[in-house]
C-alpha cells in the first residue's frame, strides 16, 4: 500500500484534466465530422486513459529529473526512496502496454502511433528543457498527442485521416500547453540552474523573465486568431465559445500577471494552481466549436476539480 500511495502521489494527478482534455478536444472534433456520437463505453475507456497518461509517464519524467528535483522538490517520492525508482517504472511501462492494447483490441490501433509518440517526446523533453524554448515546444507537441488519441481512438475514419483542421487544433493545444510549462520553471529556476537546465527562465533571468510572462499570456489567444481564419473559417463560432473565450483570456492574463508579480517563493508554486486551470478550460473552450454543452460542463468540472487536486499536493518541496 506504501507503495502504491507513493505511486499515486508522483502521479500529481492535477496534471491529469490537460491531458484528458487535450484528448477531449480530439474526440469532440470525430463526433463533429462523423456526425454521430462515440460508444457510451468507449468514451469511458479512452476518457480513463488519457486521464491517468500524465501521471503515468510522470514516472519517466521523474526518474530523468532527479538530479534537478533533489533541489526543487527534495521530499518528492522518488527523490526520498518512498517510491523505488525501479519498481515504479515497471509499473509505468506495464500500465502502458495495458493501454496499447486496449487501445490495439477495443479502440483504433492507429491510435498507438500518437500515444507511442506522446511517450517518447516525454522522455526528450527532459534533455530538451535544457534548451531553451525548445523544451517548450516539445512539451506542447508531447500534450497535444493526447488530443491525436483521443481523435483516432474514437471510431473509424476513411482516408485521409490527418486533415489541416486536425493539425490546427492540435497546433493550438500545444502553444497552450507550450506556454503552461514555460510558467512551470519559474518554481524550478533554481533547480534547473544548478542542473545546467537552460530553460527560457535561466536563460533570460528571473526579471526579464517576469516581462515574458505578460507577453505570453496572450500568445495561445493569438494562436487562434491566426490559424482561425486560414484553416478553422468552416467551423461556426458560437456564443458559449466567445463566452469561454473571454474567461479563458481573463485567466491567461492573471496567470502572466502572478508570475509577474510573485516569480519567486511559495507564491510561485502555489500559482501553479491558476496556471494548470487556464491551460485545461483554455482546452476545453476549443470544445465548443463542437459541443458547447460538453464545453461548458468540462470548463468547470476542469476549474473546480484542478484546484481541488492541487491543494492534496500542498508542499511545494513535494
Amino acid at each position: 500500500m506504501s507503495f502504491i500511495w507513493a505511486y499515486i502521489k508522483s502521479m500529481r494527478l492535477y496534471y491529469a484534466f490537460v491531458t484528458g482534455i487535450s484528448g477531449w478536444v480530439g474526440v469532440a472534433y470525430y463526433e463533429y465530422i462523423a456526425k454521430e456520437p462515440v460508444d457510451i463505453f468507449k468514451k469511458a475507456t479512452i476518457l480513463i486513459i488519457l486521464f491517468l497518461s500524465w501521471g503515468i509517464n510522470q514516472i519517466f519524467n521523474d526518474y530523468l529529473g532527479l538530479k534537478e528535483d533533489k533541489i526543487n522538490a527534495p521530499l518528492r517520492p522518488m527523490v526520498t526512496g518512498e517510491l523505488p525508482p525501479n519498481r515504479a517504472l515497471i509499473t509505468s511501462a506495464i500500465l502502458l502496454l495495458v493501454s496499447f492494447f486496449v487501445m490495439g483490441i477495443y479502440l483504433e490501433p492507429i491510435a498507438i502511433i500518437p500515444a507511442l509518440a506522446g511517450v517518447l517526446l516525454n522522455v526528450v523533453y527532459e534533455y530538451a528543457k535544457g534548451y531553451g524554448i525548445l523544451g517548450n515546444i516539445v512539451f506542447g507537441i508531447m500534450i497535444s498527442m493526447s488530443l491525436a488519441v483521443g481523435f483516432f481512438a474514437a471510431g473509424p475514419l476513411e482516408y485521409p485521416y490527418i486533415s489541416k483542421t486536425l493539425l490546427a487544433l492540435i497546433t493550438i493545444v500545444a502553444v497552450i500547453n507550450a506556454v503552461m510549462t514555460f510558467y512551470t520553471y519559474f518554481k524550478d529556476y533554481k533547480g534547473d540552474k544548478e542542473a545546467g537546465k537552460r530553460t527560457i527562465v535561466v536563460k533570460y533571468g528571473i526579471n526579464n523573465s517576469r516581462i515574458i510572462a505578460l507577453i505570453m499570456a496572450f500568445i495561445p489567444s493569438l494562436s487562434f486568431i491566426v490559424l482561425y481564419p486560414l484553416v478553422l473559417a468552416d467551423i461556426k463560432i458560437n456564443e458559449v465559445f466567445v463566452f469561454l473565450v473571454i474567461i479563458s483570456l481573463v485567466l491567461q492574463f492573471w496567470t502572466g500577471f502572478l508570475y509577474y508579480k510573485y516569480p519567486e517563493g511559495e507564491k510561485a508554486y502555489y500559482s501553479l494552481s491558476t496556471n494548470f486551470r487556464t491551460c485545461s478550460c483554455a482546452q476545453a473552450a476549443l470544445i465548443a466549436l463542437f459541443n458547447p454543452l460538453l464545453a461548458m460542463m468540462l470548463y468547470i468540472a476542469a476549474y473546480v476539480f484542478v484546484g481541488f487536486l492541487f491543494d492534496l499536493h500542498s508542499n511545494s518541496r513535494a
